[in-house]
Order: structure tokens, then C-alpha cells, then sequence
């Protein structure tokens, strides 16, 4: 992404996995909302690896509107963030938005958050209201947030939103970060001068099924906390003293104990328990360390992220 890119006001990026039935209806609903704007735009999809027809609609889709559409295709699925990613680093508009394609965020409240850009805040986080997933999933981010509010700087209220809109100097520290493993809105949100939030309304997905399985959500937050805090490192490094200091007093009574009454063996089981507890302790901590490491090597290596196939656009 370069500064001489910069020729329109506006881009949207839209991630897009196995979504053959809900691009139509996100067609007909985005373009006139952007065309009722007045402003200089631009659609950049990423198709992440898509098994369906979500390639042949958006080539499609650029055909008809080859002014404003541009398509990233990649070779395989390499994730949501990785889709969004490669769409930062070829943006060229001054304020990028990012959407969803599966209609969950309304494509009509786009100028909600361009009011914001306008005010002179550099990143715009959606807060959905009357959120229309489950009673699980709702618990979920809820604990999520709160469980990432007490361990990083990052103050979001719903981290789960994706329609989000972030200036362009926000989105060159993006794309300058070189990250592998991140989470966009966090590090959007800690690169911001002036960030703010936003209610927005929230939908049902039009069509299809979430292509995030709960592991998938657990392994995208664990990736969050770790990469902007070590907390979860001190945290173990505590806990770890304090059961060395109990393992100790532990090792002094039953010692002590042995010169008074003399030795037992009814307690033999007792003292497996306690190794077993402290055994896994430490494979906690190996855990940890271990994700520290591997985050570590991935940037140290500078690993492929993603390869792309081919992008449909036309060049200005």
C-alpha cells in the first residue's frame, strides 16, 4: 500500500468463505447504499478459498461493476483476518470499512460509521445491538470480553463486531506490523489516536451457517491476549511461587511429622495427588511458554500468510 494510491474517499473489505448464498442479496443491498453516498468508493472482496460458487458470483459481480469492484481470489482458506489483511495492504481509499458478507452487520450502517470518520475519530468500532445469536454464543463473548479487558490495554465492547471503520494512517500501521498471528480491531484499536464506538444494528445471517466452530473462537481470542500482553506468563509465574511455597511447607510438615510419629503410608496417595497437581502446573506453563515461542518463530521466519491466485480489478 502506498501513499499514491490514495485516490477515493472510501474502501470496503469484505472477507468472503463459502458465501454463494448470501452474495446476491449483500449486492443488492451494499451498492446503492454506497452509490447513495456521494463519495469515491471502492469494494475490495477476498475470496478466502471458497468450495462453492462464491468465485463465479464475484467474478460475476466484477464484471457488472468493474469500476468499484476489485476481487482477491486465494489459493486456499487461510482464514478470516488473512482475507482482510491482504485487502488492507492493496486499499486506496482514505477511510476503510470492514463488513462481513454474511449480512449479520447491515450494510446500511455504513454512513453511521463514516459520521464518526468525519468527526475526526480514526477508528470506529461497531457495538452490536439486540444481537441475534445464540444464548451460548452471546455468554461466550461476554467472558471473552471481560477476560481480555482485564488482561490487555484493549478496551473494546464488542470485540466481535467486524464492521468496524479505520482511517488510513490506521490501517498503514496495520499492514506495516508484519503480524502473522493478530486480531485486526485490537491492533487497529492500539495504533488509534482518537478511536470511538458505535451502536449498529444486528442481523440474522441471511443464509448458510457460521464458519466459526467454538474452537476457532477460543483459538482466535487466545491469539489476541497473547499477542498484545504476557499476562498469562506472569500470571503462571505467580501461581507457580505460591505452589512452590505450599509444595515447601507441604515437604517441611510431612518431614516433621516423620521425626515425631514416625513415617505413614496412608498418606502415600495424598502425595501422588499432589505431584500429579504440580505436574500439570507445570505442563500449563510449558503450554504457555510454548505459544510465546511459536508466535516468536513465525515472525522470525517471515512465513508465507497467504498466497494469492489472482485479483480481478481495474487499475486507475
Amino acid at each position: 500500500m502506498t501513499a499514491a494510491s490514495a485516490t477515493i474517499n472510501l474502501s470496503v473489505v469484505i472477507p468472503v468463505y463459502n458465501e454463494e448464498g448470501n452474495l446476491p442479496v449483500l449486492f443488492a443491498r451494499l451498492y446503492p447504499v454506497l452509490d447513495a453516498l456521494g463519495r469515491s468508493y471502492e469494494v475490495i472482496f477476498t475470496n478466502d478459498g471458497s468450495a462453492d460458487r462464491s468465485a463465479d458470483l464475484l467474478a460475476a459481480q466484477h464484471a457488472a461493476r468493474p469500476d468499484v469492484t476489485r476481487v482477491i481470489e486465494f489459493n486456499a482458506n487461510y482464514g478470516q483476518h488473512m482475507a482482510v489483511m491482504a485487502a488492507l495492504e492493496r486499499v486506496r481509499g482514505e477511510v476503510i470499512v470492514t463488513l462481513d458478507a454474511d449480512l449479520q452487520n447491515p450494510p446500511e450502517e455504513i454512513p453511521t460509521l463514516l459520521a464518526q470518520t468525519d468527526a475526526g475519530y480514526d477508528c470506529v468500532g461497531g457495538v452490536r445491538q439486540n444481537r441475534q445469536d445464540s444464548f451460548f454464543r452471546r455468554r461466550v463473548s461476554q467472558l471473552v470480553n471481560w477476560v481480555r479487558s482485564h488482561m490487555t490495554h484493549i478496551r473494546m465492547t464488542d470485540q466481535g463486531c467486524m464492521l468496524r471503520a479505520y482511517s488510513r494512517g490506521v490501517v498503514a500501521g496495520i499492514v506495516q506490523s508484519g503480524a502473522v498471528n493478530t486480531f485486526i480491531p485490537a491492533l487497529a484499536y492500539s495504533l488509534a489516536r482518537r478511536p470511538t464506538e458505535v451502536a449498529v444494528a444486528h442481523e440474522e445471517r441471511h443464509a448458510g451457517a457460521s464458519n466459526y466452530s467454538v474452537y476457532q473462537l477460543i483459538r482466535l481470542n487466545f491469539d489476541l491476549i497473547t499477542y498484545f500482553t504476557t499476562a498469562p506468563l506472569q500470571l503462571f509465574t505467580i501461581f507457580a511461587m505460591l505452589c512452590s511455597a505450599c509444595s515447601l511447607l507441604l515437604v517441611i510438615v510431612l518431614g516433621a511429622r516423620r521425626l515425631i510419629l514416625g513415617p505413614e503410608v496412608d498418606g502415600l496417595f495424598t502425595l501422588f495427588g499432589i505431584l500429579f497437581f504440580l505436574i500439570s502446573v507445570c505442563m500449563i506453563g510449558i503450554g504457555l511458554i510454548g505459544e510465546y515461542m511459536g508466535r516468536t518463530y513465525q515472525v522470525a521466519r517471515h512465513g508465507t500468510r497467504y498466497h494469492v491466485s489472482h485479483i480481478l480489478e481495474t487499475r486507475p
